[in-house]
């Protein structure tokens, strides 16, 4: 008896705090101008690529309108154990991570604290010595250091504009050995060493990808006083009701953690990062919160922070930015500078990529649809013009042999019928 009632109380404290979590609406796709039988497209298209073993598993979601009319959970979280990919399955995000660090650095600038184009060393006084490479060489071993034509700004941090390293380069080895070996205590010691390295140009006549969020997730904490980490789950993913987006994880949360791949010598998966707890999300030390690309999160949660941004900075009545400052984010700020990650007709805004020319970008998304993807190969954008959110997840590292992104942006476009 006493057992008995110990389950049913259970069950109703399991109820409650799922009930806590406010649902995303759903709909049928014809009620908000989307062909059904054009979005069931989007499963045989994965499913051609889990069966070739190029990628484990795959979650995609599609809400427009504010309403969710697909999510589609296929394929496995863990291929050896035949574990079935669940609809809650938890994903490392990586770059997915900079648009909401850049939010929550705009959180500040709406509250005064900073501008746009104030000096980086305003609030981190190492990057006022920063020094330009002649030959764009990160060790300052060869060429000439000059000074920059002008300081590095705020804005050029959200920009990628700021002249760090670019990410893919070969002399941003030189950036990763002095930022991570050893392994910095803190941010704060990790963005010092940044600072201390040549720019690979002068800030904002180039775009290159690089570290620049970390220092923006830095920025944040110097100006609120707050870990990244702290102010991130107290002013967005509380507010926004995401339970399950963090930098680290305790556990696996019920088995929930998928494990992630990288191609062999035939691109066939392997897994390299398993979704047990000996997955480094549980084992690392806990005193670095990567701004540029640390978190982990779900489908449901990344929908939700992409559903608020769509919205103008809120949802279900919680406000985090204004419209206006949303707006300002999905600006092009980095002009007629070509965009090599991102192609032609890309521009850049405050966190996120965004479409200029969709002719020259050949893509199906809107003009002034903003985006980023992860790593992992993840992929979101928020479309203004169509009210529209995409969110695909996998767990597949690297991912230039495979187009699954771009699929699921073309299926979902062709799915609209009004």
């Amino acid at each position: 008896m006493h057992m008995t009632k110990s389950l049913a109380l259970c069950a109703g404290l399991l109820a409650s705090t799922f009930s806590t979590a406010a649902e995303l609406p759903r709909d049928q796709p014809d009620a908000v101008g989307m062909s059904s039988a054009r979005l069931a497209r989007i499963a045989p298209a994965m499913q051609r690529y889990i069966d070739a073993e190029l990628t484990p598993g795959v979650i995609t979601a599609v809400m427009r309108h504010g309403k969710l009319i697909h999510y589609k959970a296929q394929g496995h979280m863990d291929v050896a154990s035949a574990k079935p990919m669940r609809e809650d399955a938890i994903f490392r995000i990586a770059s997915m991570t900079k648009p909401i660090a850049s939010v929550a650095l705009m959180m500040l600038w709406e509250e005064g604290r900073f501008q746009l184009r104030d000096p980086v060393s305003k609030f981190i006084p190492e990057f006022a010595a920063a020094q330009v490479s002649t030959t764009a060489d990160a060790s300052g071993t060869t060429g000439e250091l000059v000074p920059p034509k002008r300081p590095i700004q705020i804005r050029d941090m959200l920009t990628h504009t700021a002249g760090l390293a670019n990410n893919y380069s070969g002399n941003v080895a030189a950036y990763r050995q002095a930022m991570n070996t050893p392994r910095p205590k803190s941010n704060a010691e990790q963005i010092k060493r940044l600072a201390a390295l040549p720019l690979n140009y002068h800030p904002g006549e180039e775009w290159q990808y690089s570290a620049a969020t970390n220092v923006v997730g830095h920025l944040v904490e110097i100006i609120s006083g707050q870990s990244l980490d702290e102010f991130l789950r107290q002013r967005i993913f509380e507010p926004l009701q995401m339970p399950d987006t963090h930098f680290y994880l305790d556990n696996t949360k019920g088995g929930r953690l998928t494990t992630q791949y990288t191609p062999d010598e035939n691109n066939k998966i392997k897994a390299q990062d398993p979704g047990s707890k000996q997955s480094r999300w549980i084992t690392s030390p806990r005193n670095l919160f990567s701004g540029a690309g640390g978190l982990v999160s779900t489908v449901r949660d990344y929908l939700r922070f992409q559903q608020a941004m769509l919205n103008g900075g809120e949802i279900d009545g919680n406000r985090i930015l204004a419209p206006s400052t949303v707006s300002l984010m999905l600006e092009n700020h980095t002009g007629d500078l070509p965009l090599w990650l991102p192609g032609p007709g890309m521009g850049f805004g405050l966190g996120y990529g965004v479409v200029v020319d969709r002719g020259a970008a050949a893509t199906p998304l809107s003009e002034g649809a903003g985006y980023w993807g992860g790593a992992y190969c993840t992929l979101s954008w928020i479309d203004p013009e169509q009210n529209l959110v995409g969110v695909l997840m996998t767990q597949v590292r690297p991912y230039s042999h495979i187009n699954i992104r771009q699929d699921f942006q073309v299926l979902t476009y062709q799915a609209i019928i009004d």
